[in-house]
């Protein structure tokens, strides 16, 4: 089983975008048993929190449901416990390196450098542009299970 780990600051928008994409695409695929996905947070700001509306409305424009996810944050444990952890933006990297004290299996990974663009996911909890961000998740998730199908 191939265990991925998606990851952003607050765990309410970019993240849960990917896990609940990566699922309908693994699901799609077929490979659903294959597959364990799930998302955290490097911060503690939102723990517990529902997936942040307007992402929510957007899985849903594509029919994808994320009805139970609330937010939690990155563990040390999280390392040993996944093969992938992939993170949104540079800072997000920045700081799961710093909470697992390095990356000595090579587990971290930005999403969009499984794309021909290895640059992070916009936040649109600042941009408010959750159309450009579904775009780079639905890429990023496409390009990952590509590798690994």
């Amino acid at each position: 089983m191939i265990k991925i780990l998606f990851v952003c600051h607050g765990n309410i928008c970019r993240s849960p975008m990917a896990e609940f994409v990566m699922k309908d695409l693994v699901e799609k695929a077929g490979g659903a048993d294959r597959f364990a996905i799930a998302s955290a947070a490097t911060s503690g700001e939102e723990l517990g929190n529902p997936v942040y509306p307007p992402a929510r409305r957007k899985l849903a424009e594509h029919g994808i449901d994320c009805a139970g996810k609330t937010a939690r944050r990155l563990t040390a444990a999280d390392y040993d416990e996944f093969d992938l952890l992939i993170g949104m933006d540079e800072a997000n990297l920045r700081n799961m390196r710093r909470l697992f004290g390095g990356d000595p299996a090579g587990k971290c990974r930005l999403l969009l450098e499984y794309t021909d663009s290895a640059r992070s996911v916009a936040d649109p909890w600042y941009t408010r542009d959750f159309e450009a961000t579904w775009n780079d998740v639905y890429a990023g998730c496409k390009a990952l299970l590509d590798t690994l199908l």
